[in-house]
């Protein structure tokens, strides 16, 4: 499971593409790191303020500092003056802190809206056969968890890691011009504070794995079980369905457990080290001072220095955690970002406007391997003409209209519309000339009149009122209180399945399309409902170049021309009553499934 992938600490080529999506904000974060700069460096002078004030106020010794010649000599004023810069250092660092996070959080949350952007516009992109083997779930958390983790980089870790290192120079530094000797006790604990960054950073990879794979876990089971709850709740599901989502949250929560004890024992552990490396400045030092090596202020000042070197090792400590999920959740966004387009824009444009043939030559096609779907397809529609496909289930029916509309590419032969080969067209091109009703009606939040604009804004409200009243839907639509503004939920969860279906075909109507295609597109509707819509389909296909799939024979009959499939290959062809009297396959599925139910016409 890609969630499983540890990452590197540092990953070079994820980081320069990472950098691509900072580079429209270059400024703001060169500001940034400047004001980082600033920060540490103002984060040392507080000690060595303190150290000053004691050394030549409070226990005047013989060594100087810089700041001798600006200070007053009386110890009432010098300290007064000492005070002063003291505030003014703690004011100005608050400030140039506020700025600096500020900006890299602003800086954070742009990069993540292109980011999350360009994967949608990707999500858009990808065929419909990504989609067949990528769970949903999975593609959530892409969005969602791998991009925070991002944010936390972009916005708290890089700079972060970055000021905290500049912090440990700038102290270390400090440190060093203050006393060597003095500096190199306090690092006697140094080898300490690695062994314990080693173990909470082992801890915590694995911590942090397992809570990946579990959020990864709990997306896509959500998202399965949320869709099909209809389903869990009418067979009884609900106590299973709750068991197991049970142990995948226990998962997620036992690795977090780890994770929290892991924090929990690391941080405490600093401060004890920290607390120790106290005790070892206080006995080295005090010795010093009392043999006159030492200044009490130096001693202060390292004291002072020390707990605050101990900040940025904790620091860095969760940010290396954080730099290795980052690169983790990156690796697999890029990956998702790499997918190539299987189904690309060809050279050549669409032809003309207006009603064109659609042409299938020895057309093969299989979803995996040589299973194949479709065996050495071929037929024609003319411009203008009707044909319908029936047959039994698994025939090869769908898949025609998906390799029409370029879902899927044909492994071999080729698919002819206007003469020119779907593979030379632009998806979009070509989808624009197709209007396509499906057999299970979708529908989009927001109003009724926007779903059958479905964001084409060209689309004036005369054409969708028009459309609404050609499929015999506008009557329904002004009983509602909102009319053609009334709300529509998820999925249209507030109309019928039958409602939903008719706003399909007002939708494939008031686009005007060249073609037509229809999916089994009457299956989910009632007896009557199909009366109310055969009239808006005879209309529909009027001078249009019409595809149907269909098993209901009301609906095919009047077709100019019925393609039988079976087992993938075509093997009949004719009008309805031609077909009857050959007393084939067509005739075999008449006699199985229509003859009872309705009468020819």
């Amino acid at each position: 499971m890609e969630e499983e992938a540890l990452g590197k600490i540092y990953d070079t080529r994820l980081m320069r593409r990472l950098g691509g999506f900072l580079r429209p904000y270059r400024q703001l974060v060169a500001v940034s790191v400047g004001l980082l700069v600033a920060g540490s460096l103002l984060g040392i002078a507080g000690p060595y303020l303190t150290k000053v004030a004691i050394d030549r106020y409070l226990k005047p010794a013989p060594a100087s500092s810089p700041l001798d010649r600006y200070l007053s000599s009386d110890p009432s004023s010098g300290l007064n003056q000492v005070a002063l810069l003291y505030l003014g250092v703690i004011l100005l660092g608050f400030c140039v802190q506020y700025a600096q996070t500020y900006l890299m959080q602003y800086t954070g949350q742009r990069v993540m809206f292109d980011l999350r952007t360009k994967i949608f516009d990707q999500l858009q992109r990808l065929d419909v056969a990504f989609y067949d083997r990528t769970p949903v779930g999975r593609l959530v958390t892409r969005v969602t968890t791998d991009v925070d983790s991002l944010n936390e980089l972009f916005a708290a870790g890089l700079v972060a890691v970055f000021g905290d290192l500049l912090s440990l120079a700038f102290i270390g530094a400090a440190m060093i011009s203050l006393s060597p000797g003095l500096t190199l006790a306090g690092l006697g604990v140094a080898p300490l504070i690695l062994g314990v960054t080693i173990l909470f950073r082992r801890a915590a990879r694995d911590a942090n794995r397992r809570i990946r794979v579990a959020i990864a876990r709990i997306n896509s089971y959500l998202q399965e079980h949320v869709t099909g709850m209809t389903v869990v709740q009418l067979f009884n599901h609900e106590n299973r369905s709750r068991e197991r989502f049970d142990r995948i949250n226990a998962d997620h929560r036992d690795a977090y457990k780890d994770a929290i004890l892991a924090h929990s024992l690391f941080y405490p552990a600093i401060e004890w080290l920290g607390a120790l490396a106290l005790v070892v400045l206080l006995l080295y030092g005090g010795h010093g001072v009392l043999s006159g090596a030492l200044t009490i202020g130096v001693v202060v000042a390292f004291m002072q220095y020390a707990l605050r070197i101990f900040r940025p090792i904790q620091d860095l400590g969760e940010k290396y955690n954080l730099l290795q999920s980052a690169m983790a959740s990156a690796e697999r966004i890029f990956k998702l970002l790499d997918t190539p387009v299987k189904v690309a824009a060809g050279e050549r444009r669409f032809p003309p406007d207006g009603p064109a043939s659609i042409e299938f030559q020895n057309v093969w096609f299989a979803y995996q391997g040589e299973d194949w779907v479709l065996k050495d397809v071929s037929f024609t529609v003319k411009p203008g003409e009707t044909v319908a496909a029936v047959g039994h289930t698994g025939a090869g029916k769908t898949t025609i209209l998906s390799l029409l509309l370029r879902f899927y590419d044909a492994t071999r032969g080729r698919i002819l519309v206007g003469g020119v080969d779907v593979k030379e067209c632009d998806p979009v091109e070509l989808r624009r000339r197709f209007g396509v009703v499906l057999q299970d009606p979708y529908l989009f939040s927001g109003t009724i009149r926007g779903n059958i604009r479905l964001g084409t804004e060209t689309i004036p409200d005369q054409r969708v009122e028009e459309a609404a009243e050609e499929v015999n839907l506008a009557d329904f639509i002004r009983t509602l209180p909102g009319g053609f503004d009334e709300p529509v939920r998820e999925r249209g969860n507030s109309l019928s399945t039958g409602q939903k279906q008719l706003i399909n075909f007002a939708r494939a109507l008031a686009h005007d399309p060249h073609f037509l295609i229809l999916d089994e597109a009457t299956s989910s509707v009632d007896t009557e409902t199909e009366l109310r819509v055969r009239e808006a389909l005879n209309r529909m296909v009027t001078g249009r170049t019409s595809v149907v799939v269909a098993h209901r024979l009301s609906t095919i009959q009047r077709a100019d021309r019925i393609l039988v499939m079976h087992k993938g290959r075509l093997r009949e062809s004719g009008a309805h009553q031609e077909l009857l009297g050959q007393h084939g396959i067509y005739w075999k599925l008449y006699q199985l499934q229509y003859k009872d139910q309705e009468k020819p016409r």
